[in-house]
């Protein structure tokens, strides 16, 4: 019995054992993710100077905010011009996210230079700041936040998660790449190609701004996933070296833990256009009843009176 009892402690002491070595391990592992997680953050972050300073947004409150996204095309020696704009409106009592993607050739005032212009423009003469005033101008809400994704250095942010997988709703080929209809499993380069394609759409800019939504919510969708945890140094470098934005990393903390239930809800938006040429240029044109319609739409969903 009392040999018994001996064998019995001698295994609970090794279970302990065990189980202690693995709280050890698996907090490290946490404190590396944490490490790395911060480097990449500060990484990241790039404060804007604003003309109008943005009223802070409590997290803690859950109050309503809108984020600006910048899909750039920057190159060597190259400033770029912001090919992606998106207008992300959140609000977690709602529990979702209103998404409008504005069409590049959008003719609108560019603020800080007084002049009508393609919308993205505005990044090519004064960079996100100039972007962000002129969007929230032209949506005509308070824009406080903004993330910038440099397209070119995309393809390594899609490699980092291992590549992702999209529908693809119609055959065509992009530099150098046949794209069939239907699933398809794309590496970064390919994935490039992919939201790259605009002449070949019969929709034009919006569905290459679809193709684009694809894409980023495949790398979230495969970001998030348990199968990533083993890359997370490579995810965390790619975003470090790729993504600009003024959240910081305790904003960032605030929003997951307080924001998150409307990430599951994310209801698109669309801004009708008409082309038109101006000048020898061609422009999409927005009527003042449309503006006004979007405006109304996001501006309720912000809770803006």
């Amino acid at each position: 019995m009392r040999a018994k009892q001996k064998k019995k402690r001698k295994w609970l002491r090794i279970t302990g054992i065990i189980f202690l070595l693995l709280l050890l391990s698996l907090g490290a592992y946490l404190f590396t993710v944490y490490r790395s997680l911060t480097t990449a953050v500060d990484t990241m972050h790039e404060p804007v100077q604003r003309v109008r300073e943005p009223k802070p947004v409590t997290f803690e409150k859950k109050e309503p905010f809108a984020v600006l996204m910048l899909g750039v095309d920057e190159r060597e020696g190259d400033k770029g011009r912001s090919d992606t704009i998106i207008a992300l409106a959140v609000n977690p009592e709602k529990n979702s996210i209103k998404m409008l993607s504005i069409p590049r050739d959008t003719r609108t005032e560019i603020v800080g230079r007084g002049t009508q212009d393609k919308i993205n423009h505005a990044y090519a003469f004064g960079g996100v700041e100039m972007s962000m005033d002129t969007v929230e101008k032209f949506l005509d809400i308070p824009i406080e936040y903004y993330i910038k994704v440099n397209m070119e250095g995309f393809q390594e942010i899609v490699d980092s998660v291992g590549g992702i997988t999209v529908n693809n709703e119609f055959a065509f080929s992009q530099d150098n790449y046949q794209f069939a209809e239907g699933t398809l499993n794309l590496n970064g380069e390919e994935a490039l190609a992919y939201v790259r394609m605009r002449k070949q759409d019969p929709t034009g800019d919006f569905g290459r701004q679809k193709r684009q939504r694809q894409v980023i919510q495949g790398v979230i969708s495969k970001g998030a996933s348990l199968n990533s945890l083993t890359n997370f140094g490579d995810i965390f470098t790619a975003l470090g070296n790729n993504v600009k934005t003024n959240i910081t990393f305790d904003e960032m903390v605030d929003i997951q833990g307080n924001y998150r239930s409307a990430a599951g809800n994310i209801e698109q938006m669309k801004l009708d256009v008409t082309g038109s040429y101006i000048g020898g240029v061609s422009y999409q044109l927005v009527s003042a009843e449309e503006q006004q319609r979007v405006q109304n739409e996001l501006r309720e969903h912000l809770e803006i009176k």
